[in-house]
């Protein structure tokens, strides 16, 4: 499924994404370990039974990337020319092995590039829920989206 072009977005558009993913020990640990990030609250059992949770809880940044990765197919899957940044990011609850994840999307706001006339900037706030319904992520972002085509742009 293609993303969608620059004037397909509307402000005040909601996108339930289909795709849920439950996040794994074994996502953690190896997410963990591979950006080097050896905070025991992630890695150590026995530490993490002395936590506030009593276990432990998974990478804020796996639950990050998997929000905005779970997002691609409906928004910029073949229309971005990039991500401009990420803002106002929070964990509002914790995320545990085992726990799905499942994701919305609003368009927040969107204007025309003033530097490339085949783009525009689409500020999106992504919502990841748990299976509880609880949320345990919240962030908004921007990218850069490409306008559809003309129909002698498209041409080969």
């Amino acid at each position: 499924m293609p993303g969608l072009w620059y004037e397909e977005f509307i402000e005040g558009m909601e996108i339930e994404h289909p795709v849920g993913r439950t996040l794994t020990e074994a996502d953690n640990v190896f997410f963990s370990t591979l950006t080097l990030n050896t905070q025991p609250l992630h890695l150590d059992a026995e530490f993490s039974k002395n936590s506030p949770f009593g276990q432990r809880l998974v990478n804020s940044m796996l639950t990050l990337s998997c929000l905005a990765g779970m997002t691609v197919n409906e928004t910029t899957l073949g229309t971005t020319m990039g991500n401009l940044g990420f803002e106002q990011i929070t964990f509002p609850n914790p995320v545990f092995h085992g726990d799905t994840i499942r994701i919305t999307t609003e368009v927040v706001e969107k204007r025309e590039s003033k530097s490339r006339p085949e783009a525009g900037l689409v500020k999106f706030r992504h919502v990841a829920r748990n299976q509880r319904g609880e949320v345990v992520c919240d962030c908004r972002r921007t990218a850069l989206m490409l306008k559809r085509p003309t129909a002698e742009e498209a041409q080969p």
